[in-house]
């Protein structure tokens, strides 16, 4: 599957069969979570990967009462340990490179269980505590996320995304370039070419429509 394919086509899956998923496919996906970027090359993001049906329950339950995840047969549970950041970064690394590292790993799990024809979805709200005392956790790690994984029992419909020009600016707030510069949203190269090539066909449709009228009023006044 094309990259850019996977990025567009993937969606959150929230229904699940109850078939079990391979291994191997588990232990891919987390290889592509461990590949993401990190500062420093400072992997301090861990997974734990839950199977059982009770402490799947006892997950769900401690997301916010998000009953559907008890279907996906694994969930895997995204840890940090936000101390050996901060011991390069300080306060910065321990609050935000690990943040940024856990949701970088997080995106090349779920492109890569997508890719693999798999279901996953990112669970962002939980009690910490409680999947803490769950999963038996020491207090030197934070819960950064739970990514469920399945087989899709669904097929979301695509969400409304904006428009890549209402989101990008350049060289400052609400910065925009001239039309004919840039190569994004409507004044795309490809919405350019086709406009020409529209063009070029009317000209032609009206020359061909302007000899016929041309012939019938030659025609006309032989008569």
């Amino acid at each position: 599957m094309d990259v850019l394919d996977c990025i567009r086509t993937r969606r959150s899956v929230r229904k699940y069969k109850e078939d079990p998923v391979p291994w191997d496919n588990i232990v891919t996906i987390m290889q592509a979570g461990k590949y993401a970027p990190a500062a420093g090359n400072i992997f301090n993001t861990k997974f734990l990967v839950v199977k059982s049906d009770a402490k799947r329950k006892m997950i769900a339950e401690a997301c916010v009462q998000q009953y559907w995840m008890e279907i996906a047969p694994i969930h895997i549970v995204m840890v940090a340990e936000p101390e050996h950041m901060e011991r390069y970064y300080g306060t910065r690394g321990a609050r935000l490179y690990t943040i940024q590292g856990a949701a970088a790993a997080a995106e090349n799990m779920l492109l890569t269980a997508h890719s693999l024809g798999l279901g996953a979805c990112w669970v962002g709200a939980f009690d910490e505590e409680e999947i803490r005392r769950i999963l038996n956790l020491p207090e030197h790690v934070n819960v950064q996320a739970v990514i469920t994984i399945g087989y899709p029992d669904e097929r979301p419909e695509p969400p409304v995304k904006q428009r890549i020009e209402h989101i990008v600016y350049f060289e400052r707030w609400w910065g925009r370039m001239e039309a004919p510069k840039t190569g994004l949203g409507y004044w795309s190269p490809y919405i350019k070419r086709g406009l020409a090539e529209t063009k070029k066909i009317a000209e032609k449709k009206s020359r061909k429509l302007v000899d016929r009228i041309s012939q019938r009023i030659r025609k006309a006044r032989k008569k």
